[in-house]
């Protein structure tokens, strides 16, 4: 039986074997497994940027773009000494080792085990919990053009400005866009969810022709602001991941002007570096200046209310804005926020549904 062609990178005083380099991994384009390697490497700061620190699960693609991939969530037992681990504890006790990336060697292993794409948890490795990025994802339905997606974004960078964040622009690599928000580590994930949901429902209000938050396929109209890629469980695509297309597209981070005006066609594997090469990452400056979620939290608080008194239009009509009052407290991992609201204007008649539900 021949033996699996290998060839060994040099990379950061380390040895690095890539097993089968001549593989093509997008036929249409001509992409070698080598060539993927190569490629991460030629950007390694910027996407290291994105994943350093960071648990990720492996989409491993053995058989090339391709092909179905599978997903793997627990690390190899046997990995060598420049691959590093993170630990998720969960409440039944049982835990999983991730692999996090946090130097130029591990890229190449990555490829070397079949990943094209990288997708990294919200969280670093020193606060599993508590993620430090709120991700944006801007989904759109079938048959919208990039053009309305931009539009969208500019919604949205709007509302994160009212609220004290700042977005940072990519294209997904595949149809869509992504925002990301740096945010100071301190919200469990249901709050991260929580907070972007707000974030999400405030856009459609602002924009409600072209954006929606509703969650059902068949309620959705333009372009889907997907808060659930705050869950806990779920990963996306960094920043300089190249994605499983035909024409080796790549996940571009980008400043706003360039962002707005791009074609998300024009970044591949074979583009990118040459553009990296001569204008640097666009998100170099992500990590300095993280935000917070109060104001975020509080319109959540808000919408809440609002939905309330919805559901009591005969109540509502009575209160004053001051009789709604959003008290807010925190507990030893997660926020409580508790909604008063003075019924001293609302008729007997109308109090008595309430106070017995």
């Amino acid at each position: 039986m021949a033996k699996t062609p290998i060839e060994v990178f040099h990379v950061g005083g380390f040895d690095v074997p890539l097993s089968n380099p001549e593989k093509v991994y997008f036929t249409e384009a001509g992409v070698t497994k080598r060539d993927l390697a190569q490629y991460y490497l030629a950007i390694a700061p910027g996407v290291l940027r994105a994943l350093a620190r960071r648990p990720m699960i492996l989409k491993r693609y053995v058989g090339g773009a391709a092909a179905e991939p599978f997903y793997q969530k627990r690390a190899p037992d046997k990995r060598p000494p420049y691959v590093d681990i993170a630990t998720f504890t969960f409440p039944s006790g049982r835990h999983a080792d991730e692999i996090v990336v946090n130097n130029p060697a591990a890229l190449v292993y990555l490829v070397s085990l079949g990943c094209i794409e990288l997708h990294p948890h919200a969280v670093r490795a020193e606060a599993m919990e508590n993620p430090d990025e709120l991700r944006i994802d801007l989904d759109p339905v079938p048959g919208v053009a990039w053009s309305q997606i931009v539009d969208v974004a500019k919604v949205a960078r709007e509302v994160l400005a009212d609220h004290g964040l700042v977005g940072w622009p990519k294209t997904s690599g595949s149809r869509g866009a992504h925002l990301w928000v740096r945010i100071e580590p301190r919200w469990p994930f249901a709050e991260v969810r929580r907070a972007a949901l707000a974030f999400a429902r405030e856009v459609e209000r602002r924009a409600p022709a072209i954006a929606t938050s509703k969650w059902w396929k068949e309620e959705r109209h333009g372009v889907f602001l997907d808060y659930n890629q705050n869950a806990r469980d779920r990963t996306t695509c960094c920043a300089y991941s190249v994605r499983a297309t035909r024409d080796a597209r790549v996940s571009m981070p980008l400043s706003w002007d360039d962002f707005i005006a791009c074609d998300p066609a024009a970044f591949t594997l074979r583009t990118v570096p040459a553009l990296f090469a001569v204008h640097g990452d666009a998100h170099a400056a992500i990590d300095d200046h993280p935000g917070r979620l109060d104001s975020l939290l509080a319109l959540a608080d808000a919408q809440a209310a609002a939905g309330e008194k919805d559901a009591h239009a005969d109540v509502a009509a009575h209160l004053a804005p001051e009789d709604i009052l959003v008290d807010t407290g925190r507990g030893r991992s997660h926020a409580v926020y508790r909604v008063r609201i003075n019924l001293k204007n609302v008729p007997e008649d109308l109090r008595a549904p309430l106070l017995s539900s």
